[in-house]
């Protein structure tokens, strides 16, 4: 039978999105072969139309003590920011119970400080990419933020204070003149801040260009390979899949994104993860967008993409395979359309909805299962781009020692 005693030298990584290009690719720095399978191709999750941000001074908790203001109008109205459909499905709602026990200050102060050592090390690990031989680009801010009224601004400015108290840096500070620098926003938009020490990308071609880096180092990639089943043999691991004869390596890395539970939970991984599903659209804007865009109070970030301004907002918990509900896209537009001028919020493109995967406690899923050989990385939520490169580079770690790095020991998929 397979043991871990040996320092793999081949591996199969499930998922082609951020977190599973940036494992192979770091795998791949640590010479190991690298086969990536994905059921449908480079970036077709969660990777391709969200906002791009590279925030890991915003990278916290979703669950915090505000969950008990806005999480039951989620219930009721539709056009909420954070949507939870009418329907009796018990594991939805057992993952909701989850979820809102952690919206305590005493949980949120938890999970931030399980978070910030990667958030730390999140930036340096796209210039680690970019530096050697991934063919695309990072952008600094400022990031600017803004409010309807000071009232609003309250709750978004005391988070920061606290990702500060936790350790990193969140340089905040008031804008003055904001429709100067910033001719998108209307009058409407009363108080503003500048976030600096972020940046922004293009999240579809990143990792597109990541995807090439990897085969340029001689990995491949094969899309529409849906994976059924592992099976350990005394060559390895065999990876099972619907549609072709099965792959063999010393490891498999599982990072299905939203889908992670359908191979993960065999493997003793029951921490839950739930579809909470993001849309977004593009428009075209009279005067070229500069800068990212983030109205917390409305739960929308909007980012400069291919010319256009790209808009981006929900947090609707469906199953990650459910049609595009377009109310979720007339819910967006209407709560920033008051906002915005200068623009055209009549013509969208690009229009897109993807799952990301939330767990109820805000921490990932990385590291090593119950069955041998076999690790996990996944459950990112929202910043499964930000933290991609960074978890890639410490998982690699630890399959290629066999020790785990403190950076990610909270993330046990086991716990």
């Amino acid at each position: 039978m397979y043991s871990r005693a040996h320092t793999p030298s081949t591996a199969v990584v499930v998922g082609a999105g951020m977190v599973g290009l940036a494992t192979a690719w770091h795998l791949q720095e640590r010479g190991v072969e690298v086969t990536v399978l994905d059921r449908s191709g480079v970036a077709a999750g969660a990777s391709w139309g969200n906002a791009g941000w590279l925030t890991p001074g915003m990278a916290m908790p979703l669950s915090d003590p505000s969950l008990w203001t806005y999480g039951p109008k989620a219930l009721v109205d539709p056009a909420a920011p954070l949507h939870v459909p009418a329907r009796m499905d018990p594991q939805l709602w057992q993952f909701l119970a989850r979820f809102a026990l952690h919206g305590t200050q005493k949980a949120w102060d938890r999970t931030m400080a399980a978070l910030t050592p990667i958030d730390r090390m999140a930036l340096e690990s796209f210039d680690e990419l970019t530096d050697n031989g991934v063919e695309s680009w990072t952008r600094k801010g400022p990031f600017i933020v803004g409010f309807e009224d000071e009232r609003e601004s309250r709750h978004f400015v005391h988070e920061l204070a606290n990702v500060e108290k936790a350790g990193q840096s969140a340089p905040l500070t008031r804008l003055d003149d904001a429709q100067m620098k910033v001719p998108q926003l209307s009058a409407a938009v009363s108080t503003v801040f500048e976030l600096e020490g972020q940046r922004f990308l293009e999240p579809g071609p990143f990792v597109e260009a990541l995807a090439a880096a990897v085969v340029e180092r001689g990995g491949k990639i094969i899309p529409g390979a849906e994976v059924r089943s592992l099976r350990h043999g005394h060559t390895g691991i065999s990876v099972e899949t619907y549609s072709q004869e099965p792959f063999h390596a010393d490891v498999v890395v599982l990072a299905t994104g939203a889908w992670l539970p359908e191979l993960a939970k065999p493997l003793g991984v029951r921490t839950m993860v739930q579809a909470g599903r993001g849309y977004s659209f593009s428009v075209a804007t009279d005067q070229p967008a500069e800068f990212p865009i983030y109205f917390p109070a409305r739960r929308v970030a909007c980012t400069p993409y291919q010319g256009r301004l790209r808009v981006a907002g929900t947090m609707e918990f469906r199953g990650p395979d459910e049609p595009l509900q377009t109310g979720r896209i007339d819910a967006i537009l209407a709560s920033v359309r008051p906002l915005f001028t200068n623009m055209d919020l009549e013509h969208l493109e690009d229009i897109w909805v993807g799952p990301r995967p939330v767990t109820p406690d805000g921490l990932p899923l990385v590291g090593a299962t119950r069955s041998p050989g076999v690790y996990v990385a996944g459950g990112h939520g929202m910043w499964g781009i930000v933290l991609g490169p960074a978890t890639g580079k410490l998982l690699a770690e630890q399959i290629v020692t066999g020790r785990v790095p403190d950076e990610i020991r909270p993330f046990d998929p086991l716990r």
